[in-house]
């Protein structure tokens, strides 16, 4: 199978420190707010944000619901314990009760899913505008580039730091800074609902999503010669174009027509 170019981890880790110091300069802004999933994107986002702007002026907030596996609160909790930043533990069940109880619609878990992660963005923000703190996104390549990502809700930030890392180069990093086995180890999950995981959802692993769009997105190769190169079904590979074709949206400003004179 094809690989991905293995990246330099010191001088990636230094990239995008000096990436968050220049964005928060810039801004003119006092720190850094970052929500702790207890996943391994919002853990190395907070390592890395204290090493940019020091861990007085990172700020995590954790927003567990009902559907939120018991472990990732308490790892989220621990990350932030662990690095000594300031945090607060919000739980949103009762907002999202109130928003479903108002709207009266079936219930839906995608719909439903999505309004959690923009009412934990509202959140995120509420703190940030308070404090004068950019909101740091968690987002990584993969999941950027297949839309994984609710819009307007953890796709929603002032910065994606390590936006241009491949999910398995933010567990390439995230070992290289000696990140908790146990957080590396566990399956990626949104805890959107019960018994979610990441690659169950997308439909296949993260190193064979990646390989394939390593291979769609920087070397411009077609679906047919990706399967035949790593030896995959042209239906996997073609679910995998077809999810960045058609979330292609969800990364751009809102579009509008143009003024007739």
């Amino acid at each position: 199978m094809s690989e991905i170019p293995e990246i330099d981890c010191e001088k990636t880790k230094n990239s995008i420190i000096g990436f968050i110091k220049s964005k928060v300069s810039e801004s003119k802004t006092n720190g850094i707010v970052v929500g702790l999933s207890g996943g391994i994107d919002s853990t190395l986002i907070a390592y890395l944000s204290c090493e940019a702007v020091g861990k007085e002026n990172v700020f995590g907030i954790i927003m567990p619901s009902e559907t939120t596996p018991a472990e990732d609160r308490i790892h989220g909790i621990e990350i932030a314990q662990h690095l000594g930043i300031e945090y607060e533990e919000i739980a949103i069940d009762s907002i999202l009760n109130e928003y479903l109880s108002l709207t009266k619609l079936e219930e839906n878990n995608l719909a439903i899913g999505n309004l959690k992660a923009r009412i934990r963005m509202s959140i995120i923000y509420y703190y940030a505008n308070a404090k004068n703190y950019l909101v740091s996104g968690t987002g990584n390549k993969s999941e950027i580039l297949i839309g994984y990502f609710t819009k307007h809700g953890d796709g929603a930030c002032d910065m994606e730091p390590i936006g241009d890392l491949y999910k398995t180069e933010v567990y390439r990093l995230s070992e290289f800074l000696n990140i908790q086995k146990e957080i590396i180890d566990k399956p990626p999950r949104a805890g959107l609902w019960a018994n979610q995981t990441d690659e169950e959802e997308i439909g296949m692993g993260y190193d064979l999503l990646d390989k394939i769009l390593y291979l769609y997105t920087e070397k411009d190769m077609k679906d047919t010669e990706i399967a035949e190169k790593l030896d995959v079904s042209a239906d996997d590979v073609n679910m995998i174009i077809n999810k960045v074709i058609g979330s292609e949206h969800k990364c751009k400003v809102p579009e509008y027509p143009q003024k007739i004179i």
